[in-house]
């Protein structure tokens, strides 16, 4: 009889964390191969790693204080049918990957279910920036952190937890396959067209809330602009609300789906604009100025004003402590202004290439070139394992 496969369970609420888990996923096969064997919750990217999950995450993509308190019954139902699928599989580890309210109630209930179960928190809540409590928190609520930021550390160990820094899985993004012509070929553009593309966010309340500014900002460009291509890559979890509302836009708009394609167009960008999240990091890598935006609603705004420490919000612009790319928060973030910088960069190509040039510094503090951290995470997470197993 073979001995039973090491079963890790990985729990993603968001697109992000769907990614980092099923890289994760990918290097601890690539160590073990048919000896693990992987339960959880996740999207489309860890189901292709095997993690079936129990419920659609995108019901728990949620984005401010008010949808999260109406989100609330929705959001324990979830973590309770997580604990379910924990009772019935019995994991050796569970990794709970970013999402703090919602893998924080996770970590809870598997706590209670088998006390000995190692536990480990991948991405940390943003201390540094708001809530300082959480570095508390966490630390009694889990066993170890995997840290993508180096500067996260000291918040945590100062609290007794566990820290293993493992580099942020944005910065290890390859596009040495992506090519900008197969997306001009694709849309059907020409070689010389300039290139504006739109991420509005991976969220539905992002979308609902950023795009309809996005668009003005377009109206305005397209205006002054015939010539300028517009290109959203849109989230698989937000695509078909994405193509809903720009169906109503008075010009063409080229959506495309797919990681090649979002990686393409990456590269084909002349100016981007985007949602602030993970995807500045990736525009930055693949050497695209861009242009941030955000919005979130009015009571959380007022909120998170009197708690967050930092100047900025895209995590390159913290590490340059400057404002490489433009941020337009709440009020800010509306067609005109957007259309002002975006027009800048478009019409001032010395002005783009200084800011690629910021961009890429920038990266580089924060460890661009590093050690994979999808292995990294799969040795930290085995060395845990090997730790409670010694």
């Amino acid at each position: 009889m073979s001995p039973r496969p090491l079963t890790v369970m990985l729990v993603a609420a968001e697109p992000s964390g769907d990614e980092r888990g099923a890289g994760l996923a990918r290097a601890l096969k690539r160590r073990l191969g048919a000896g693990v064997r992987f339960v959880g919750v996740g999207g489309e990217r860890m189901a292709a790693e095997g993690v079936e999950s129990p419920f659609d995450i995108t019901q728990l993509s949620v984005l401010g204080l008010a949808e999260g308190l109406m989100a609330y019954p929705r959001v324990v139902r979830c973590a309770d049918a997580t604990a379910a699928l924990a009772r019935r599989e019995r994991p050796d580890v569970a990794v709970l990957i970013d999402s703090w309210g919602f893998t924080l109630r996770v970590a809870r209930r598997l706590r209670r279910l088998d006390p000995t179960l190692p536990l480990i928190k991948y991405v940390a809540p943003q201390v540094w920036a708001t809530r300082p409590g959480r570095a508390k928190t966490l630390a009694g609520s889990v066993d170890h952190l995997l840290s993508i930021h180096a500067f996260d550390a000291r918040y945590f160990e100062a609290e007794g937890l566990a820290v293993t820094v493992v580099g942020n899985s944005a910065l290890s993004l390859d596009f040495s396959q992506a090519d900008p012509e197969r997306l001009r070929a694709q849309i059907g553009v020409a070689a010389d067209a300039p290139i504006l593309l739109v991420l509005p966010g991976s969220r539905p309340a992002e979308i609902a809330r950023v795009l309809p500014a996005f668009g003005d900002a377009v109206a305005l460009l397209k205006a002054e602009r015939p010539e300028l291509q517009v290109v959203i890559p849109a989230a698989p979890s937000v695509a078909e609300a994405v193509k809903s509302r720009v169906a109503d836009w008075p010009h063409q708009v080229h959506v495309v789906e797919g990681e090649v394609a979002k990686l393409d167009a990456m590269k084909a960008a002349t100016v981007a604009l985007a949602c602030s999240g993970t995807v500045t990091t990736q525009l930055a890598l693949a050497g695209a100025p861009m242009v941030v935006g955000y919005r979130i609603g009015p009571v959380t705004y007022a909120l998170l004003k009197r708690l967050v420490r930092t100047r900025y919000i895209t995590l390159f612009n913290i590490a340059a402590q400057a404002e490489v790319a433009p941020e337009l928060i709440q009020d800010a973030c509306n067609g005109p202004a957007l259309a002002a910088e975006i027009g800048r960069r478009l019409d001032d190509e010395t002005l783009r290439h200084a800011q690629i040039r910021q961009q890429y510094a920038a990266l580089d503090k924060m460890g661009r070139g590093g050690a994979d951290p999808d292995d990294a995470a799969a040795e930290a997470v085995l060395q845990v394992l090997a730790g409670r197993q010694g």
